[in-house]
């Protein structure tokens, strides 16, 4: 087999065109707005700042914060009022009910809107383009919120973990909805993890599963390897994609479209830095003699440069190599497409 189509024996590994982290990144905007959940009210909780309305009665109209024990306090009207767990709605009829038991209005109109939300928090972290904590403000997908940390970073693995804490049984689809200091059995701890590929192409809903508030989004980093010289057909960073194998130089090669006509195949080298002393070493690779297997195929490791030169000029390997060192932001990224 001619060591320029090589690469075409791999097919297994590299069926389609690799995409770039920003087109990965488009296709979660897309399927995130198309699966964006139905509108609906998210229910009040602690920390929330609420301001409160009533019609035609400025001097009880006012922001109110609702405290640590789910509740807030209104003029004239005794006691405290449990906020936590109702809907903005929910809690509207709530304090209409209560002006008129208190004599304070007979018809009484009030809205109530939720202006800090700080009771829904979802911490996305990870391989992530803007990793923070998010306040979910309606209900929210894995796609939405993926889509909302601005997506994928380029060392992005191939998975997502969700990690959803216990809470009361009932309160899973509304972790505010019950009273903390009850007894009401608790759900366990969870730990979604999904693939990304599972996510994006399989077209299967329930892989994009709920997001709440209290959870953990973290996307795995997986390493990247880097295929660089002139012998080589489409030069660039490759994400390792963590499917339980070793990328090896083939392999590496394969993803990079595979050698050009003039690469000196033999004369490669793969660049790698030792952690013990941070010095770069060169690596030996004869690519011929692995294509033909009278050598191992060698196993790579993240941020480890795979140089293969090409045999015009008569510029020494080293130096060549050199060159490749100054990988930076200019070089284009891949990620095996799914």
């Amino acid at each position: 087999m001619p060591l320029a189509l090589f690469w075409g024996a791999q097919g297994a590994y590299c069926q389609q065109k690799p995409q770039t982290p920003q087109q990965t990144n488009e296709k979660i905007e897309q399927l995130a707005s198309l699966a964006q959940s139905k509108p609906a009210d998210t229910p009040v909780g602690t920390g929330d700042l609420l301001h409160i309305d009533v019609f035609d009665v400025p001097e009880l109209s006012r922001d109110v914060r609702v405290s640590e024990g789910g509740d807030i306090s209104f003029p004239l009207i005794p006691g405290k009022i449990e906020a936590a767990g109702q809907t903005p709605i929910g809690l509207e009829h709530t304090i209409e009910q209560l002006l008129i038991e208190n004599g304070l209005v007979t018809h009484p109109q009030v809205s109530v809107l939720v202006r800090e939300q700080n009771s829904q928090p979802v911490a996305v972290v990870g391989a992530v383009r803007n990793p923070k904590i998010y306040q979910v403000m309606r209900p929210t997908t894995l796609l939405e919120i993926l889509a909302d940390a601005g997506g994928i970073s380029d060392d992005a693995g191939d998975t997502v973990v969700v990690t959803r804490p216990a809470r009361p049984a009932e309160s899973s689809k509304n972790p505010q909805a019950a009273d903390p200091a009850d007894n009401t059995p608790q759900s366990a701890a969870q730990t979604i993890t999904i693939r990304l590929q599972d996510l994006l192409e399989s077209g299967n809903p329930s892989f994009n599963v709920p997001v709440y508030g209290g959870d953990v989004v973290s996307v795995a980093r997986a390493g990247i390897v880097y295929v660089m010289g002139a012998g080589v057909a489409q030069p660039g960073g490759y994400v390792l994609q963590g499917h339980g194998e070793a990328i090896t130089v083939l392999k590496a090669l394969a993803l990079a479209h595979g050698l050009n006509g003039y690469a000196k195949a033999n004369d490669s080298v793969i660049l790698r830095v030792d952690p013990a002393t941070g010095k770069r070493e060169q690596i030996r690779v004869r690519l011929k003699e692995i294509e033909k297997r009278k050598a191992d195929d060698l196993a790579m490791k993240s941020n480890d440069i795979l140089y293969v030169p090409d045999s015009t000029g008569k510029k020494l390997l080293a130096k060549g190599a050199q060159s490749a060192l100054g990988i930076g932001s200019s070089v284009a990224i891949y990620r095996a497409a799914y």
